[in-house]
């Protein structure tokens, strides 16, 4: 069986590897509800390894503490859906990583686990770059819709999550 990656992600990862190979930048992926879908996306392009450090799925809380360093009094007192999750998942990933830029992801892809205050199709990011000030959070919260699918939502936050990878323009 051989895989294959909706025309959409695939064309926005062979930027994202050509435009950080340009950079010289190193990648770092955190993820959750897209469960790695970020960096299979990023793997799937030849000459990857030039850009692709290291990807964790970090699907539970747990893991989430144990490999990312995330404070369980932090997804406590916010949920692991929240910004303050995410961006602590994006600093975790550059601290146990060489990576120049780490993208966090945590959301709600349903069809359950929704509530009123995060319905399903709620999706939160978060960026790190090393050498940027820990305060400054560079961080998005998405309602991708409560009404598409599983699938759908996880395509649509690992667009996402690839745009935030792009390195930005002078």
């Amino acid at each position: 069986m051989k895989y294959s990656l909706p025309k959409s992600i695939a064309t926005l990862a062979e930027q994202v590897v050509r435009e950080n190979t340009a950079a010289g930048r190193l990648i770092a992926t955190a993820e959750s509800c897209t469960g790695g879908m970020v960096a299979a996306a990023i793997t799937e392009v030849p000459g990857s390894s030039a850009v692709l450090h290291a990807g964790f799925v970090t699907y539970s809380n747990e893991a989430k503490t144990k490999i990312l360093k995330v404070s369980d009094e932090l997804i406590d007192t916010f949920g692991a859906v929240s910004i303050a999750v995410v961006w602590a998942m994006a600093q975790g990933a550059l601290k146990v990583s060489n990576a120049d830029i780490a993208v966090a992801i945590s959301g709600i892809a349903g069809p359950d686990g929704g509530t009123e205050q995060k319905p399903v199709g709620t999706v939160v990011f978060a960026v790190a770059e090393r050498g940027q000030d820990p305060e400054q959070v560079v961080a998005d919260k998405v309602q991708f819709g409560s009404d598409k699918s599983r699938a759908d939502i996880r395509v649509a936050a690992t667009l996402h999550a690839l745009n935030l990878l792009l390195p930005t323009q002078p």
